[in-house]
């Protein structure tokens, strides 16, 4: 499962979600939206205005969301 995380520069909850992903051992890419500006755009266009976004093949959402990682972290157990 592809799972990309869309981050800025001294983030708190950018950095909350990558130790949350990386405690259970999840990959991610990450991508810089102050350095992509069609990463930005495509953050925007589904609805989002703040970092962290996190996208993966059937779901996205905003913000640091430990439900939400919770949640992956069981569909990819399976």
């Amino acid at each position: 499962m592809s799972i990309t995380v869309y981050t800025k520069p001294a983030c708190v909850q950018c950095n909350a979600t990558y130790r949350a992903l990386d405690k259970r051992g999840i990959s991610y890419d990450v991508v810089d939206v102050t350095e992509d500006s069609q990463a930005l755009e495509h953050i925007k266009g589904l609805g989002y205005m703040q970092a962290p976004v996190v996208v993966t093949e059937d779901d996205h959402w905003s913000g640091f969301r430990p439900d939400k990682i919770s949640t992956l972290d069981v569909a990819l157990a399976s």
